[in-house]
């Protein structure tokens, strides 16, 4: 070998060891997050008059945290149910009632959220007000925490009745004292709604839509969300009288994880 030769196969090694460790320090390109389909849509988009409290965006929730993928408090669904919704608001506002929605579109990195939650057994933050008659161990078993989640679908929503003029909502302050979800009406934790019996998202058997146990103006409130909601394509989980999905669904067998946000929306092709 020569010796240019020699200096020219030693710049080249040299180069290269240097492009090498250019690309190992450079820092790794953040993944682009997933964005909605284009059948996907902001309710207040479609009707601005629906109140939303979108409690996993909060720390009221059975968790205790605002959970994983909920970066604003939207409330997003496919069109067809978003635009059955407004079809329902339109005749419940006639008879002095607006829809509360609480969720919507659920990205599956919050029902993961779920899942860590409830295999941690020591966690038992917001038992006194979600599940106070269920032990922790139960969850996956009772049917109250899954893996997968319709929600994450894009046409299931989580939602109640207000009577007009709708009431604040007191906020809800991590720490404070917490009451059974369900315990009578006026000693629960306020959010403005009709008295269903039991709050959002209790953890009981009082929360079955029918059950018997509920009578008079609370089964009547029930009754009222859920006779609007089905004469319009909405079916209801027995087990929970704030849980309907609208069918046909848009789609069936996906799982969505794009975040809760209009980004999501915005950033669509």
């Amino acid at each position: 070998m020569t010796r240019l030769s020699a200096v020219v196969r030693g710049l080249a090694t040299a180069v290269a060891a240097l492009l090498a460790a250019t690309a190992a320090s450079a820092p790794a390109r953040a993944k682009p997050e997933p964005t909605a389909p284009r059948d996907f849509v902001a309710l207040n988009s479609v009707d601005p008059t629906i109140i939303q409290e979108i409690r996993y965006f909060t720390p009221h929730n059975f968790v205790g945290e605002r959970i994983d993928g909920y970066q604003q408090p939207l409330c997003v669904l496919t069109r067809p149910a978003a635009e059955a919704l407004h079809t329902a608001q339109r005749k419940l506002l006639s008879q002095g009632y607006s829809l509360k929605v609480y969720d919507c579109y659920r990205p599956q990195r919050a029902v993961d959220h779920f899942v860590r939650w409830a295999k941690d057994l020591d966690d038992q933050t917001m038992k006194a007000e979600f599940y106070p008659r269920v032990d922790k161990t139960r969850l996956f078993a009772d049917g109250y925490i899954a893996e997968k989640s319709g929600h994450s679908r894009g046409s299931t929503v989580d939602l109640t009745l207000v009577e007009l003029p709708a009431k604040p909502t007191r906020p809800y302050r991590p720490g404070q004292p917490l009451t059974p979800c369900f315990a009578p009406e006026d000693q629960r934790f306020p959010d403005s709604s009709v008295d269903m019996g039991t709050g959002y998202d209790c953890f009981d058997t009082l929360s079955h839509t029918l059950d018997p146990r509920i009578r008079g103006e609370q089964r009547a409130n029930r009754l009222l969300l859920k006779n609007t909601l089905e004469d319009l394509g909405f079916v209801n989980l027995a087990e929970e009288w704030w849980h309907y999905t609208f069918k046909p669904e848009a789609h069936p067998d996906t799982y969505f994880d794009f975040p809760v946000s209009h980004r999501s929306l915005a950033g669509r092709h």
